[in-house]
């Protein structure tokens, strides 16, 4: 018969680890019930468990980290299967079973698992808090206290799916930007290490009839065909620093802010935060989670320091007995209408509603930004490509051009 590890608090309030013969994980739980235990963890001991075949290691690192697509899938196949009369512990075995990605199936199989040894849906979902999020956790055990689990997942899967489509429309914006620049550094570095230096001999002995834009280009060009590996170690070590800097408290805020203050996208941003900030306290509100966690909760996924701070000031406010509107009255973050909105819907008892509202019209406003800002950019980095591809052609076809008049 399989084994099985466990983890109880006793009638005492004493932890206790052990292991346990049993012919099933049900036996295992009722063994442990129908010795007054109260059951912490109980998962079986194989070979799976404990670290799988090297097959299945490999398998799981060939299929990297498990995706929000994955998720959203697996909520909305979990709320079908619940709504259509399937015991929760089958669905999730069904669910494992269509699962293709190594990681993710075992991430549902564990939740079975938990489910089995008597934990509740919430309580399984919070030992991979990473994956699922706090959002997610809070509204299960909102759903969990009121009784409407499968119209809750429901929910939960469409904020989910506009979360995914938000975030591949603020990826799509900078797509096409970052192809360009590429390219336009690509050309220039061509240019500059293959093109220019075969001119060399042609200029060589009339470097004082030059234009000094030529002058310039071939002393840079020199310069990069000789020092290349220094240049590229700088470079490294240019983009690591800004990246390690990025990372840090002081970095994360400077880059937030400038995101807030660029004039071509500030607008995009704003709208960006604002929809993902209300969408989030909005579908909080609608199931029910205590105002305190849904505050922190909205703070944690705004996406930006400087909304979190304002979410961890109203937090604050609202723990002292305040209302929202009294901490949001004092930021530039949010707009006056926008908050004005918000206490109203505090006062007509339709805050959940109020929320949904004001989010839906920045969902639709970040969509109608996103293409102005890329309508913008994308002349912006041609004409600013073909200036300097100009720029070294001029510099090139100048003195040629000069010296062609003097022999004539």
């Amino acid at each position: 018969m399989p084994s099985y590890r466990y983890q109880v608090k006793s009638t005492g309030g004493q932890t206790q680890v052990g292991m346990l013969v049993a012919d099933s994980l049900q036996t295992a739980a009722a063994i442990l019930r129908n010795q007054g235990a109260h059951i912490i963890a109980l998962n079986p001991v194989n070979a799976a468990v404990e670290g799988g075949s090297l097959a299945q290691r490999f398998r799981e690192l060939n299929a990297g980290k498990p995706k929000a697509k994955h998720v959203l899938d697996f909520t909305t196949q979990l709320a079908v299967m619940l709504r259509a009369g399937i015991n929760l512990r089958a669905a999730l075995e069904g669910i494992a079973d269509q699962t293709d990605h190594a990681v993710f199936k075992k991430v549902v199989l564990g939740l079975k698992t938990d489910v089995e040894s008597g934990k509740q849906f919430s309580q399984a979902l919070q030992r991979h808090a990473k994956l699922f999020g706090p959002l997610y956790i809070n509204m299960v055990r909102a759903s969990e206290m009121a009784g409407s689990f499968a119209d809750m997942l429901d929910r939960i899967a469409a904020y989910i799916g506009q979360e995914i489509e938000t975030r591949k429309m603020v990826i799509g914006a900078a797509i096409y930007p970052g192809v360009i620049g590429t390219m336009a550094v690509g050309v220039t570095v061509f240019l500059l290490t293959f093109v220019l230096p075969k001119f060399k001999g042609v200029f060589k002995g009339k470097e004082d009839a030059l234009p000094w834009a030529t002058k310039f280009l071939l002393n840079l060009s020199e310069a990069m065909v000789t020092n290349w590996p220094y240049i590229i170690a700088v470079v490294a070590l240019i983009i690591g620093g800004i990246y390690a800097f990025g990372k840090t408290t002081l970095g994360r805020f400077w880059f937030d802010t400038i995101k807030l203050r660029v004039p071509v996208v500030r607008a995009m941003f704003r709208s960006l935060y604002i929809s993902r900030s209300l969408q989030t306290m909005g579908q909080l509100v609608n199931a029910g989670v205590p105002m305190l966690d849904t505050i922190a909760i909205t703070g944690d996924v705004s996406g930006n320091v400087l909304y979190k701070t304002l979410w961890r000031g109203v937090y604050g406010s609202v723990k002292t007995g305040k209302r929202i509107t009294h901490q949001l009255q004092k930021t530039k973050l949010l707009p006056t209408s926008v908050v004005q909105m918000i206490s109203a819907g505090e006062e007509s008892g339709k805050l959940g509603e109020v929320l949904d509202e004001i989010a839906g019209y920045y969902a639709k406003q970040l969509k109608d930004q996103i293409k102005a800002v890329t309508s913008m950019i994308e002349p912006l980095m041609i004409v600013v490509m073909g200036s300097v591809v100009g720029f070294i052609a001029m510099a090139i076809i100048l003195p040629i051009f000069k010296m062609s008049q003097i022999v004539r």
